[in-house]
């Protein structure tokens, strides 16, 4: 499995992806699309852009 990413979130759908083992490549794509979506979800749900200058990670406003 991946690093975690911060992001609860993030790593609930990354987790999701583990479940490709299990079922028929046929039904790879519809996995992928679901978390494409998710992620999208995620960064549309971002209200404040990071600071320049700020650390890594860190976002609003000063």
């Amino acid at each position: 499995m991946p690093q975690e990413t911060g992001d609860e979130r993030v790593d609930a759908i990354v987790a999701g992806l583990a479940r490709l083992g299990e079922l028929p490549v046929s039904e790879h794509v519809a996995v992928f699309d679901e978390a494409f979506s998710g992620l999208e979800g995620v960064l549309a749900a971002v209200e404040e852009p990071v600071r320049e200058g700020a650390p890594d990670g860190a976002v609003g406003r000063r």
